[in-house]
């Protein structure tokens, strides 16, 4: 067994904490800071931001929600729902958390409010799949409950179609890695999934949160984001096609701002070293845009594919939250 929950969640989090340090930097400034990308050091002391506190979030709402029985729509939006608003509330909530995330916890933390109504179908900011990656490594989901309550985990504070689809698809890398798809084979099934799932609305996972956008109908609302994910797809293959390992990742698939570029430059980090995951996360921790979430999913992709073993136990065993991801990672590698 390669401890994939474990190792993923691990390594979300070591990106996550190279990362802090360098958002907002560009490349020449990072370097001068930190030094040669290849050699960067993780932090000491090794603190998280926002995307590892909600990723745990997530985490904790999904244990609960199985602790009851199948994984579904009802039974998992409550405790996700609590642990959001739970994490906005936090005084450890000081990590410079996104204004989409802030406004719809705080909305989601009027009892009497639908779901539907505090999310921001406006916004396909990278929040909504920098924390998605438990739901590629709880075991035992059908591909519709794994798609379905990635998009809902999504949708409870990022509406946008993008937000949706870019989780999804996140989801499912994660999935595939941890299930041992060779990384050379991830883009073509990726793309796949993604022409696959095209036009289908999860109106069991989502219910009427299309209406809540600006389109005619689900099916056209649902496309719009993976036809962005399709497009980014694209600009990912082409920059494996020839690929710069010293080139600034971003340059090729996008800052990571947003939620479809932050996938795909997270992936492109990963792909670049396939074998080195210490290098993947230092690679994109070396960025010019938002540097602790694409590093963050870089980490998750490589830890899903070579699992805890893929992290030095000196940064292991000193990443902030350790225990508890490591709790998780346990329970779901079982």
């Amino acid at each position: 067994m390669r401890s994939s929950a474990t190792g993923a969640l691990t390594g979300l989090a070591l990106g996550d904490a190279l990362g802090f340090p360098t958002e907002f930097n560009d490349v020449p400034s990072i370097l001068a800071k930190c030094g040669p990308w290849r050699q960067m050091e993780l932090p000491r002391p090794a603190f998280v931001t926002d995307d590892t506190q909600m990723t745990l979030a997530l985490g904790r709402g999904l244990r609960t929600a199985m602790e009851r029985g199948p994984l579904a729509p009802v039974r998992m939006v409550r405790p996700v729902r609590e642990e959001y608003v739970e994490w906005w509330r936090s005084p450890e909530n000081n990590r410079a958390p996104g204004r989409t995330c802030l406004v719809a916890c705080e909305r989601l933390s009027h009892d009497a409010r639908r779901w539907q109504e505090a999310s921001q179908t406006g916004s396909k900011g990278c929040g909504a799949n920098m924390r998605v990656a438990p739901l590629g490594l709880v075991p035992g989901l059908s591909g519709e409950v794994r798609a379905g309550a990635a998009q809902l985990q999504s949708a409870l504070t990022h509406g946008h179609p993008t937000a949706l689809a870019a989780s999804d698809l996140t989801a499912h890398a994660v999935y595939l890695l941890a299930q041992g798809t060779p990384p050379g084979q991830l883009t073509g099934l990726l793309r796949q999934y993604a022409v696959e799932n095209r036009t289908r609305y999860h109106e069991r996972w989502l219910g009427d949160l299309w209406k809540h956008a600006h389109d005619h109908g689900s099916e056209t609302f649902i496309s719009r984001g993976w036809d962005e994910c399709l497009a980014v797809l694209d600009q990912l293959d082409a920059a494996l096609r020839a690929p710069d390992p010293e080139a600034d990742p971003c340059l090729a698939t996008g800052a990571g701002w947003i939620a479809e570029e932050a996938f795909a430059t997270g992936l492109l980090c990963f792909l670049l070293f396939p074998g080195e995951p210490v290098t993947a996360i230092r690679r994109a921790a070396c960025t010019s845009g938002d540097s602790d979430s694409i590093a963050c999913l870089t980490g998750a992709f490589a830890g899903a594919h070579h699992g805890i073993e893929a992290w030095p136990d000196d940064w292991a065993s000193r990443i902030e939250y350790g225990d508890e991801l490591r709790a998780l990672g346990a329970i779901w590698d079982a």
